[in-house]
């Protein structure tokens, strides 16, 4: 016999909308106007968003733009809140953001290769389930032209300390840094983005 009630197995293989949620505000410490996301925006100011003040990423991860379509200087954010635009870079064109997408992460593990030359020749540095702050701890003093990406999703930056520049690595092949729009192959640190589905907090979740 038909049933007008959904099995449990169906309630489960609904989609589930809040997998991605961030918040948006207008002013700095959660002020002003709020906006959610809960999927791509190449340009906020389609959706009437002069200004992002502030962020609270419910759930993600997500990636922010200085530029509409998904392009220029990138910030990552992952799940916590960020009072003002320094919670999220140390450089100061980091206040203006435009796009934003979510991050989609494949697997719980992690590994990237790193190339000093590109077509992924040269010199490498192999990383593996950890983060690094540092590649010339690590002995690794060359520039970066391509990586590859066996799992997981990382985060490379410009300086060490995980400073500069952010440039987003999901599963994949980049065989030229400019891929990820570097202007120049210096990438000197790199970090894990984490998902909460294995992890209750983003590595650098900013709450208390």
């Amino acid at each position: 016999m038909a049933s007008d009630h959904p099995t449990p197995e169906k309630k489960d293989k609904q989609p589930d909308a809040a997998v991605f949620k961030l918040g948006i505000y207008e002013r700095e410490n959660f002020q002003g106007q709020c906006h959610e996301l809960t999927g791509a925006c190449p340009n906020l100011q389609e959706l009437g968003i002069e200004r992002v003040g502030s962020i609270i990423v419910h759930s993600g991860p997500w990636v922010g733009y200085e530029q509409a379509g998904c392009t220029g200087e990138q910030y990552v954010f992952e799940k916590g809140q960020y009072p003002r635009w320094d919670s999220w870079t140390n450089s100061r064109r980091g206040e203006s953001l435009v796009a934003f997408r979510p991050i989609k992460v494949d697997s719980q593990e992690h590994k990237v290769v790193l190339f000093e030359a590109p077509g992924f020749t040269g010199k490498k540095i192999e990383i593996i389930d950890d983060d690094v702050p540092s590649f010339h701890a690590h002995g690794y003093q060359e520039k970066v032209s391509s990586v590859r990406v066996h799992s997981g999703t990382w985060v490379g930056y410009q300086y060490p300390g995980y400073r500069g520049n952010q440039y987003v690595f999901e599963k994949g092949e980049y065989k030229d840094i400019s891929e990820l729009g570097a202007k120049a192959p210096q990438i000197q640190s790199v970090r894990r983005v984490l998902d909460q589905q294995w992890h209750s907090r983003g590595a650098f979740d900013t709450t208390d």
